[in-house]
């Protein structure tokens, strides 16, 4: 059975645009594979600890060797990696801050990406996936644009996803978004967008 793994990281839920228009993906990926499974991963739901020293400790020696401490603090990491690598595709739903990723993004980052596990000598181990990254912005870094170097958000997930192998990836600038709160830029104009990125 085909699946996907859908993740959210605004805290705007209802007035959110990224999770509007991944919700509108999900809609069209159920359309294009019936009876496929959707794996929802609300960041803003997860408690997500920022690296410490028990993490590192439970990432960096075996399994027989963590303490309790560390025992506790890995297991998120490893339940959101074996999520990631159950999945066929994925989807991200993004706002953009200050040109880059909410922090809880980051923090989800930090945790799958794991030297050993979907890193091994520099070879991304998650490969055959594809994903799909959707970026709201308040200002518009589409091609050509001349804020559109600013926009690290974008290039920052290219690489550390490409680093764990998923090289497969469409990234959605849905720009102008605060256009969008006041109803000048509609949510459903990226309908075409994203029925193609989900099929």
């Amino acid at each position: 059975m085909t699946s996907l793994l859908a993740i959210d990281c605004s805290p705007r839920y209802e007035l959110s645009t990224s999770r509007k228009l991944t919700s509108l993906f999900v809609e069209k990926w159920r359309a294009a594979h019936p009876g496929g499974e959707v794996v929802e991963r609300d960041l803003v739901k997860t408690t997500l600890p920022f690296v410490d020293l028990p993490w590192i400790g439970g990432a960096f020696t075996p399994p027989e060797q963590h303490s309790l401490e560390s025992a506790a603090a890995i297991k998120i990491s490893n339940d959101l990696v074996g999520e990631l690598q159950a999945a066929d595709r994925i989807v991200i739903g993004t706002p953009m801050y200050n040109f880059t990723i909410p922090a809880v993004l980051k923090a989800y980052i930090d945790h799958v990406v794991r030297v050993g596990v979907t890193v091994v000598d520099n070879v991304g181990q998650l490969t055959g996936q594809k994903a799909t990254v959707i970026l709201a912005s308040g200002g518009d870094f589409s091609p050509g644009s001349p804020i559109e170097g600013y926009d690290h958000a974008g290039s920052y997930l290219r690489q550390v996803l490409g680093f764990i192998g998923i090289t497969d990836l469409d990234i959605v600038l849905a720009g102008s978004a605060r256009a969008g709160m006041a109803g000048e830029t509609a949510v459903e104009e990226f309908g075409e967008v994203l029925a193609l990125a989900a099929a």
